[in-house]
């Protein structure tokens, strides 16, 4: 019986290493993915003044004809006052999407905003560019690469004399440059790089190498919570840290310049103010402040310092959590960047991991499943943390909710979703014998059945079948 007992663990071993290595290597092409596409994200530049000044009026849909007369009248109004509200008017519009599509389709709409662009009233170029900047953030390519004829015009204005204008212009163009490959391939011929590099080199931004100056620590003690901190500042701040985590150039100096400490810190007192307040404005710093954890954990200097150490394992799970119910009630959106965060504490931590169970926190990540398919994708890989921390771990998975919720997910369409759910019962049935059993009593096998006509999902379905019947 022994010799037998030896025989099946010693591929059990193989297969836990071979399911680490597959996720570690998925987990990393992942990350790089995520930071890429974080480093390229799109920006909305508005001024807070301007908004309440204009009442924070509802966004409505504009029709051709209100489009039309807010061009002409920006055109040929007798005061200047009156062209620049109808400018005004217009940017509000443009806010929403369904206006964006309509003016693109209006004959001469771009050229007429190009020609208000390059005009000689400084006011009326300036609510000319924030119109365009509204049209750059657009979601729909094309609607962003209608803005190409002003490209040319918003490179000649980096070299202006306001720093607010060439602040607008550069937000613009960086939201253009990531939408297609057609607009970066009309911008470098125009000079985009020399214009960028005499931006860097001017007045407005002496010291390029940002990571070799105090500017990293300047940040870092902005970011300081307390009394002081000042939000509008503070969430700036955090996206330029945000974007200079991305580039990689040197994490690990920030990692030791106490990174990890401050914004763990941070998420602490966002996650006490979202208790205390209903401040609209909390998740603009959350949203950053969380990006830049996530990828700080994906270093190897994090793991080298204690990274776990310097978020203080259970009050940082206990702080997140309090932001994914903030951010399921008010923001959805943000929750996949937090579920992203709390996979990158627990991929290699089981002080994480055993904050999550001491917490009690398995069953309200379980009722996270049903939100959209993006977050099941994420709280499963959470799970499949855990349980890839051996049978410890797994015996607080299993039994539960669990089993009937993995049932659930199986019977979805989406192969993500399934594969995790099948990599998350190869761990289970790894590590607790008796997981296979019940999963074939409560027709488990009729629910891998489903699944294996999908190409990539039948090498898992045929183990896991052989693994429930034979196990």
């Amino acid at each position: 019986m022994w010799s037998r007992r030896r025989g099946l663990l010693r591929p059990l071993g193989c297969g836990v290493e071979e399911l680490r290595c597959r996720r570690r290597e998925r987990e990393a092409a992942l990350r790089k993915a995520r930071r890429e596409q974080q480093l390229v994200s799109k920006r909305l530049l508005r001024d807070e003044a301007t908004e309440e000044a204009e009442g924070g009026c509802v966004v409505v849909i504009l029709g051709e004809a209100e489009i039309q007369e807010f061009l002409r009248l920006a055109q040929r109004g007798i005061e200047e006052k009156e062209r620049e509200r109808a400018l005004v008017s217009l940017r509000r519009g443009l806010q929403h999407p369904e206006t964006q599509q309509i003016f693109i389709r209006l004959e001469g709409s771009i050229r007429t905003l190009v020609g208000l662009l390059t005009s000689n009233q400084a006011l009326l170029q300036l609510e000319a560019a924030r119109c365009l900047h509204e049209l750059s953030h657009s979601e729909q390519s094309a609607v962003a690469e209608a803005c190409l004829p002003a490209t040319s015009y918003l490179l000649t204005y980096l070299s202006s004399h306001s720093s607010d204008f060439i602040e607008l212009c550069l937000y613009t163009l960086g939201n253009l440059i990531v939408e297609s490959e057609a607009v970066r391939r009309q911008l470098l011929p125009q000079g985009i790089v020399p214009a960028l590099a005499a931006c860097i080199q001017s007045s407005a931004s002496t010291d390029s190498s940002v990571l070799g100056s105090t500017l990293p620590q300047h940040i870092l003690q902005l970011l300081q919570p307390g009394p002081k901190l000042n939000l509008g500042v503070a969430v700036e701040f955090a996206w330029c840290l945000h974007y200079i985590i991305c580039s990689q150039v040197n994490n690990a100096l920030l990692i030791t310049q106490g990174a990890l400490t401050t914004l763990g810190l941070l998420l602490l007192d966002l996650a006490a103010a979202v208790q205390r307040t209903k401040n609209a404005g909390l998740e603009l710093l959350v949203c950053p402040v969380v990006r830049c954890l996530s990828n700080l954990l994906t270093e190897a200097a994090a793991e080298t310092v204690g990274g776990a150490v310097h978020l203080r394992d259970e009050r940082v799970v206990a702080g997140l959590f309090i932001l994914l119910q903030f951010f399921l009630q008010e923001q959805p959106s943000l929750l996949p960047e937090g579920l992203w965060l709390l996979n990158n504490l627990t991929a290699n931590s089981p002080s994480f991991c055993t904050s999550l169970i001491s917490l009690d926190l398995i069953e309200p990540l379980l009722h996270l499943l049903s939100v959209s398919n993006v977050v099941s994708v994420l709280v499963l890989t959470v799970l499949c943390n855990v349980a890839e921390k051996g049978p410890a771990y797994c015996q607080h998975l299993w039994p539960g909710l669990l089993l009937p919720t993995l049932l659930d997910t199986l019977a979805l369409s989406d192969t993500e979703v399934v594969g995790q759910s099948l990599e998350l019962l190869q761990l289970l049935f790894l590590y607790r014998p008796g997981a296979a059993q019940a999963f074939l009593q409560q027709s488990g096998l009729q629910a891998l059945q489903r699944h294996e006509e999908v190409a990539q999902l039948q090498d898992r379905v045929h183990a896991l079948q052989q693994t429930a019947l034979h196990g």
